[in-house]
């Protein structure tokens, strides 16, 4: 399966519809939507009347994107490490389980923000503890939890990041107006895992070549008891999917 086919896959986990009913109202507002993948939640928020320009850095899924021809949207291929080029007003910024890529995640709101208009808004959507999930071998915790603290260390990854994006987003200069958990049957889910969602978590450890170096020779032991404990019907999440919303003043 490819990349923008799992995209399009996991659409269908998430809790969107809830996020989209906190946001303002989006008629006649352009809005940036930031790691817009394949496109599918710009498609949705074009239905609730806003225009959208999307960046991303992956141009498998910008291809996708670009192929729903969706009107008044446009989709740009940029590393969300450096400046945006932006050339008209700017209402909204729409950025979904990206920001655990920019550990420093304060400078990165700073520097979206400068395209905002006064007034705007900013929806965030991040995980918390995605490894999160029990009953799992001691080892492989000590292992997942080892893992998480590199990658935070080395600034590659805050799979912790959820938790923080409040005080982050207010300490960029917005007012929180939403701050909740969001549903999601991936990732924050309790009992027995689908089979689709069994196959998203392996497709997900065979990407994740850092952990497989991490984790050496017991890496597969490992990933096996991961997908061992979300097949059991005892499985339960301690993984949070957080949305903070936040309006510049």
């Amino acid at each position: 399966m490819s990349l923008a086919a799992e995209y399009k896959e996991q659409f269908g986990y998430r809790s969107w519809a809830d996020i989209f009913a906190a946001l303002p109202d989006l008629k006649g507002q352009t809005i940036l939507d930031l790691g817009c993948g394949i496109g599918d939640q710009a498609a949705e928020l074009l239905g609730l009347g806003a225009r959208v320009i999307g960046f991303d850095g992956n141009p498998e899924l910008l291809e996708a994107a670009r192929a729903k021809n969706l009107p008044n949207a446009e989709f740009l291929q940029v590393n969300l490490n450096e400046e945006l080029t932006v050339n008209e007003p700017v209402y909204g910024i729409w950025s979904s389980f990206v920001a655990a890529y920019f550990p420093q995640f304060g400078e990165t709101l700073r520097r979206w923000k400068k395209h905002l208009e006064p007034g705007s808004w900013i929806a965030i959507t991040e995980i918390d503890d995605l490894f999160g999930h029990e009953p799992l071998r001691p080892r492989s915790r000590e292992l997942l939890e080892s893992y998480v603290d590199d990658s935070l260390r080395t600034g590659r990854y805050d799979f912790r990041l959820g938790h923080k994006l409040r005080e982050f987003v207010q300490t960029s200069g917005f007012e929180v107006t939403h701050d909740f958990f969001v549903a999601d049957r991936e990732f924050a889910f309790t009992g027995a895992a689908s089979e689709g969602v069994l196959q998203a978590w392996q497709r997900r450890f065979e990407r994740m070549k850092v952990l497989q170096q991490h984790c050496g020779a017991e890496f597969e032991t490992m990933r096996d008891d991961f997908l061992q404990c979300l097949r059991s019907p005892d499985h339960r999440t301690l993984a949070k999917v957080h949305c903070v919303i936040g309006r510049l003043s």
